[in-house]
């Protein structure tokens, strides 16, 4: 039995049904939010997070590549305007699309799709809650926790009555219009960035850090390419409540002198992070521990402290929060369960990008960790500025993009992160991934011939150090 039908819970039961002859069955069931958005089978990935948001950060860059095609010979109209509605109807038909199919292939794979709400009994029992209300136990050998996260709230005055989460964005019926994003973390940003790229009014507020766990470096040049390409940032704020008055949201807010301040705004998004949906599962019953603040499971090879019940995904303690990483651990266990395998997900050298208007993608460790692990004395740090060919033309800026790679000078250069700054860097980052999992140096990126012109190439050229003080722009191609 699988608690939870998004990425990590469907693959696991798919791959258990296609290895074994044993009876594998998809519980799943959406509560809706606070302003009663709901969706179907997939998960958050699918109808609330990565899908819906590559989209939009598609559809923001396409209005950007719409400016620059009037420098390549196109006579585009100076006053093209974009349509949030046919947008977001386009995305949720997509949306709908993948719910179908999942669907569709539970189907075909023979697992059972059971919606309804279900909380432990005991280690291998289920109370399932139907939505008309009718009950029903189930029992099952295994279970397996994949119920993911949803948006933590702010403890304010009016959040819950009047601000979105981005469990609502994506499916908003009316245009944004003066929006504020309240939040540091990724899922801030982005949503932040491809709003300013629709041509809406948007500001950040944040207490602290933006992009807390990513390297500290690459977070402030996302954050000031966003400043410069329109996006308002109020910080360090923290906002104190949220008043609806005449259909306008007042934001009140303190800044780090306790001094008030206030604004009014037609959109309130809230992106103060996420919690482990594991607090209504009754999880005591079965006796499995977790953290009451955080929701999150700790596991050992997805393994929890009950034998016969295991977790994925994003409800794990010390699991980066990624789909793919969701699926892999999924099939890896469903292998373990059923055909006595050995492998184990490795949680290590995982590549991620933040889609921001400039993507910032990174596998490995960070700047800070890598020091801090090794020694400063012991890192190398190889770096460069570089400006894309595409962007010549249209006279966008020569500085803005940028790559580093963080080595071990005690270990033959051995390559322990890459960090790249850039249009696509998601599509340049995979690759390398693959190398620096194999455990390659700067010797053997050194010698890799690369293909010109393009993104990719320039963390095959580098040969400017940090140490060195060296300027580190890019002179000609």
């Amino acid at each position: 039995m699988v608690i939870g039908g998004g990425s990590g819970g469907l693959a696991l039961a798919q791959e258990a049904a296609k290895i074994s002859t044993k009876k594998i069955a998809v519980l799943d069931f959406v509560k809706p939010t606070p302003q009663g958005t709901s969706w179907g089978l997939g998960g958050t990935c699918v109808n609330v997070g990565c899908i819906p948001k590559k989209l939009m950060h598609q559809a923001s860059l396409l209005g950007e590549s719409l400016k620059d095609s009037r420098h390549y010979g196109w006579e585009t109209p100076e006053n093209i305007a974009h349509n949030w509605q046919k947008m977001v109807d386009a995305v949720q038909d997509h949306i709908g699309s993948l719910n179908w199919g999942y669907r569709t292939s539970l189907r075909e794979k023979k697992v059972e799709y059971i919606n309804a709400y279900g909380v432990f009994v005991d280690p291998h029992t289920l109370e399932l809650t139907f939505k008309n209300g009718k009950k029903q136990n189930i029992t099952a050998q295994y279970i397996v926790v994949a119920v993911g996260g949803r948006p933590s709230y702010l403890d304010i005055p009016g959040a819950k009555e009047y601000c979105l989460s981005s469990d609502d964005l994506f499916s908003l019926a009316t245009p944004p219009g003066k929006s504020l994003v309240v939040g540091a973390s990724y899922v801030a940003l982005e949503c932040a960035g491809f709003l300013t790229g629709l041509g809406y009014d948007t500001s950040v507020m944040a207490r602290s850090i933006f992009l807390r766990g990513f390297d500290q470096d690459m977070a402030t040049r996302v954050t000031d390419y966003m400043q410069e390409h329109g996006t308002k940032f109020i910080r360090p704020a923290v906002p104190v409540k949220v008043e609806k008055i005449e259909g306008k949201l007042k934001v009140t807010w303190k800044n780090e002198s306790n001094i008030e301040s206030a604004e009014f705004f037609d959109t309130v998004l809230l992106a103060v992070g996420r919690k482990a949906d594991t607090a209504v599962l009754n999880l005591e019953k079965a006796g499995v521990i977790y953290d009451k603040v955080t929701g999150k499971i700790p596991v050992v090879d997805e393994q929890t402290n009950v034998p016969n019940i295991f977790a994925i995904g994003d409800v794990i303690t010390g699991n980066l929060e990624l789909t793919p990483v969701a699926i892999k651990a999924g099939r890896l266990l469903a292998r373990r369960l059923f055909t006595g395998a050995k492998n184990v997900m490795d949680y290590k050298t995982i590549p991620t990008t933040v889609f921001t208007p400039l993507e910032y993608s990174s596998v490995g460790l960070t700047e800070e960790n890598a020091i801090a692990t090794y020694g400063e004395e012991n890192i190398e740090i190889y770096h460069v500025y570089y400006q894309p060919l595409e962007w010549v033309l249209a006279e966008r800026e020569n500085n803005a993009c940028y790559a580093k790679v963080i080595c071990n000078k005690k270990d033959n250069e051995r390559i322990l992160g890459i960090h790249v700054l850039g249009p696509s860097t998601g599509e340049v980052i995979q690759g390398f991934a693959l190398a620096l999992k194999c455990g390659a140096t700067k010797e053997v990126l050194d010698s890799t011939v690369g293909i010109h012109p393009t993104t990719a190439e320039e963390l095959l050229t580098l040969n400017i150090t940090k140490r060195s003080g060296e300027t580190p722009l890019k002179k000609g191609c």
